[in-house]
């Protein structure tokens, strides 16, 4: 999940890049100087890289094959988590001391590049026909704004929907031959939704994975439809696709799963058997003890991809961008080519349990390790996700989750909402 920026932020950005101005010591520029002889200090802000032990074992690989070309230069890493990313990059621009690499995710690009944060890497090569040759075509929409591209891809977070067999089978049903579309899920998840004499459920028929809210499941239930959630900045949920996903969300809430409903392991229901379907993230443990849910648990998963005309499966992602203030962009460049190393972007992989950004990513040892890694792997070329988002997407996420979270709950008449929602996103 990736937390929004917020109004202050991108306040302070913009006020920094547009009085060019701040109170930083910033390096003199490294910019043309030999590489060899390039001196000065480039700092990084990523979540790519675990605070721990491995994490920072990895990471001064990265930083060691970098200083074979860039023998003098020191690199300061900032080991952010998707939690604290927003304030520590609104700290940086504040202060006028810019990170030279920034990695993000997808949905951050267009905010950042239309306030003038990152820098174009079109000046280093970059062009969507780079990116389908050597990393993921999916994700080149999320790296666009406005024509030119301003990130790239690392790594890529995707899901998938899983279900028991063992539930299936109970309740009537072929594991082999899964539900795909919303109407026939619902049907299902339905006869698989197991209640007390009280009417209380103690076993969800779907786990919709939206306690924290429905943005991103309304996306992929959307796109499933074959409807991105925008196209080119412009919503594309306001329609008759919208409404039916909401409403189809709405009809599962408290009818097949308790809203907010959550385990203490913050793990997916299904591999508690607490839900009988649900979605997944993009790698399982199959090991017993410690955080593996076991070989026996494994063996009764079935993975497959929403489809209501539109086979897909959600892909997030880690995306590096240069930020546009930095006074050492050559070598920024050159770092993140270090970060897209097949070895380290497999040690990357390993480490966040997401797939590495590169062509064969189906051959990766990633995806190798377990059954749920492989069949997301194999599904790549059917990833959707928010697609390129409006530049005030970072401020509009959460307005996203709760809006949809007061439909779902008939708070609030869900045509209007998306009417709403879509209105904000001009």
């Amino acid at each position: 999940m990736r937390r929004s920026v917020g109004l202050t932020v991108l306040a302070a950005a913009l006020a920094v890049v547009v009085s060019s101005c701040g109170s930083g010591v910033i390096d003199k520029s490294t910019d043309g100087v030999a590489p060899a002889e390039a001196t000065g200090t480039l700092r990084v802000l990523l979540p790519s890289f675990p605070p721990s032990n491995e994490g920072r074992q990895q990471f001064q690989k990265v930083v060691d094959d970098f200083h074979k070309a860039y023998p003098k230069m020191k690199v300061e890493p900032d080991f952010a988590t998707y939690n604290n990313l927003n304030e520590k990059m609104s700290t940086s621009i504040a202060a006028g001391i810019p990170y030279d690499v920034m990695v993000t995710g997808v949905g951050w690009i267009q905010p950042f590049a239309s306030k003038r944060i990152f820098a174009d890497l079109g000046e280093f090569g970059l062009t969507p026909d780079v990116i389908r040759e050597k990393s993921l075509a999916a994700l080149i929409p999320a790296v666009t704004y406005d024509g030119k591209m301003y990130g790239y891809p690392l790594l890529a977070d995707t899901r998938a929907v899983a279900l028991r067999k063992s539930a299936f089978i109970e309740a009537g049903l072929d594991p082999e031959k899964p539900p795909t579309s919303l109407a026939e899920i619902k049907i299902a998840a339905e006869k698989l939704t197991k209640r007390d004499k009280g009417g209380n459920i103690t076993r969800s028929g779907f786990d919709l994975a939206s306690a924290t809210g429905f943005r991103q499941s309304f996306t992929t239930f959307l796109a499933s439809t074959g409807k991105p959630l925008y196209v080119g900045g412009e919503p594309n949920f306001d329609n008759k696709e919208g409404l039916d996903t909401l409403l189809w969300i709405k009809s599962m809430i408290n009818n097949v799963q308790p809203y907010g409903q959550v385990n203490a392991a913050q793990q997916p229901l299904v591999y508690s058997g607490e839900a009988a379907m649900g979605i997944v993230g993009g790698a399982v443990d199959c090991s017993t003890g410690g955080k593996g849910i076991g070989q026996k648990t494994c063996d009764d998963l079935k993975f497959f991809r929403f489809n209501s005309g539109k086979e897909i499966e959600y892909m997030g992602g880690d995306l590096a961008s240069i930020g546009s203030r930095s006074r050492h962009k050559q070598a920024a460049w050159a770092f993140i080519q270090s970060m897209t190393q097949p070895t380290t972007l497999d040690a990357m992989a390993k480490l966040n349990k997401k797939l590495p950004a590169y062509k064969d990513a189906v051959n990766s040892p990633q995806a190798k390790s377990n059954p749920l890694s492989k069949f997301v792997a194999e599904g790549l070329d059917k990833a959707a996700n928010e697609n390129e988002v409006p530049p005030n997407w970072l401020e509009m996420r959460g307005n996203f989750d709760i809006q949809l979270t007061q439909a779902v709950l008939g708070q609030k008449d869900p045509a209007t909402v998306l009417h709403n929602l879509a209105g904000q996103s001009r």
